[in-house]
Formats: structure tokens, C-alpha cells, sequence
């Protein structure tokens, strides 16, 4: 097929057939995990709800205080009645699961197969494994009612900016987004307001998209404070009906 006087093959046009017969299923294959995933997600975790997805480094062993204060915060949401979702692994994702599974609510564990440090943790009531990252990402955002990220490193950053990015853009409704440690995160945050802000590269007021709290009891009074009077939804949340 041409477009613009450009060769663009697609699938349908590959002459040898063995190959364009070998191709046509393994894509079928890969659509069908993926529609899997999102099934078996849907059907575990539609009726989950309050729920507090939690982030951090799968680095930070139980030596490190950032453990001990990751599973303090899950245990008091737990308690309040918020299901605490994680990434399955160890470090601060087997902290907010110890910390949910010894309270009162659900402890979810969204588990990915990676060639190093993710291993499931054993503290999940609710369990789910995931072949493809951004299944997984969909999940934690779907079925948030509030974001706790604590410190950790690229994967932490991307599920940060992910839901900051949904909820600037209203492609998700409005949640509270907490960042717990101030002296990990003033540096990112000072560079937000000077190169994003300052440049006009984001408003100002998607600063306030999210908060910086460290004490766990602050952190829970934050999130139900919150949610004491619920949100009209936004315009375009209004036109769209779009909610992930």
C-alpha cells in the first residue's frame, strides 16, 4: 500500500504465506493475553473499592526506614477501610502488602514477571500476574482512589507522572497523589516549579495535582478529607465519560 508515494506493507500483503499465517498468530495470541489480562483484572478488582494504590523502590529492604513508614501508612489505610494495592514485589511494595494484610482490608498485589528484583511477596490477599506493564499500569490507575508514592526509581517516577499526566489531561477523574519523604522528593519538586512551571511547560496550578505529607496519620486524614465532599465531575469528564 502507498501513502504519500511511501511503501507502507501491511500484514494482509506478505506473499509468503507460512510466514504471514506464523505472524497473523502470534499477534492474535498477544491480543488475546493482553484482552485476558484485562478481564481477569475487571473481574478480581471491579467491587475492590475504596482503594489506595502505593509505590516505592523494590530496593528498600525492611532495614530501611522507608520500609517501616510504607507499611505504618498501609496499615492505617487498611484499617480505615481502603484495599492497598501494590506492585506484588519486594521492598516498599512487601511493605504496603505486610502493612494492608495485618489490617482490616484487602491487600492486592499487581505481580510482573522482570529479569531482576521483582519477586511476589507473601502478604497479598488478592493476587494477580501480569505478562504486559501497561495492563498492569491501567489497573493501578483504574482502581485508585488515592496515590501513595514513596521513594524508588524509574518505575516509581513513571507511575507517578503516568497518573499526573491522566489527571492533568482529565483522561482520569481527580485523586489525591501523595508523595511520603520530603527530603527524597524536594529536588524533583523544585524542578517542577522552576524548569516546568517556570517555563510555562506545565500551569502553575498543576502543581497542586499533588501533595507532599510524611507523617502516615496526615497522609490518611488527607485522603478522607478528600473524599468528605465528593467532586462534581469536570467538563470534559462530563463530555467524554472517560475513566480509566
Amino acid at each position: 500500500m502507498e501513502i504519500n508515494g511511501k511503501n507502507v506493507p501491511r500484514l494482509r500483503q506478505v506473499i509468503d504465506v507460512e510466514r504471514a499465517t506464523t505472524k497473523k498468530a502470534r499477534e492474535s495470541w498477544n491480543m488475546l493475553t493482553i484482552m485476558a489480562e484485562f478481564i481477569d483484572t475487571t473481574e478480581r478488582l471491579s467491587e475492590l473499592r475504596p482503594a489506595v494504590s502505593m509505590f516505592g523502590s523494590a530496593r528498600l529492604l525492611e532495614d530501611s526506614p522507608y520500609y517501616a513508614l510504607a507499611a505504618d501508612i498501609a496499615r492505617r489505610l487498611s484499617d480505615a477501610g481502603f484495599a492497598v494495592i501494590s506492585g506484588g514485589g519486594p521492598g516498599i511494595m512487601e511493605a504496603a502488602n505486610r502493612g494492608a494484610w495485618e489490617g482490616a482490608s484487602s491487600s492486592v498485589g499487581l505481580n510482573i514477571e522482570l529479569p531482576h528484583e521483582q519477586s511476589s511477596n507473601a502478604f497479598q490477599d488478592i493476587s494477580l500476574s501480569f505478562r504486559h506493564f501497561f495492563a498492569r499500569k491501567v489497573a493501578f490507575v483504574k482502581y485508585a482512589d488515592a496515590y501513595v508514592v514513596l521513594p524508588g526509581g524509574f518505575g516509581t517516577l513513571d507511575e507517578l507522572t503516568e497518573v499526573l499526566v491522566l489527571i492533568q489531561t482529565g483522561k482520569s477523574r481527580r485523586i489525591p497523589v501523595i508523595l511520603v519523604g520530603t527530603t527524597f522528593w524536594n529536588g524533583l519538586v523544585d524542578w517542577m516549579h522552576q524548569a516546568l512551571a517556570g517555563n510555562g511547560l506545565i500551569a502553575a496550578d498543576d502543581m497542586e495535582l499533588f501533595k507532599v505529607i510524611d507523617e502516615p496519620v496526615n497522609i490518611l486524614n488527607a485522603i478522607v478529607d478528600f473524599y468528605q465532599e465528593p467532586a462534581e465531575p469536570s467538563e470534559v469528564e462530563r463530555q467524554t465519560g472517560v475513566f480509566l
